[in-house]
């Protein structure tokens, strides 16, 4: 059920679109991210326990 855009319908659809996209683009960015965060704050706790 989509309302009646008229001739902006190009320009509505268009911009939701670059907008989920960028969207999805920033939860990725996050997430790899976080798991390379993870992965290095691990190494350096497991160096941390060697050293001690």
């Amino acid at each position: 059920m989509m309302p009646d855009l008229g001739k902006y319908a190009d320009a509505v659809l268009s911009a939701y679109g670059v907008s989920i996209l960028l969207l999805v683009g920033i939860v990725v960015l996050t997430l790899i991210r976080g798991r390379r965060i993870r992965a290095e704050m691990n190494a350096v706790d497991r160096k941390g326990r060697s050293d001690g």
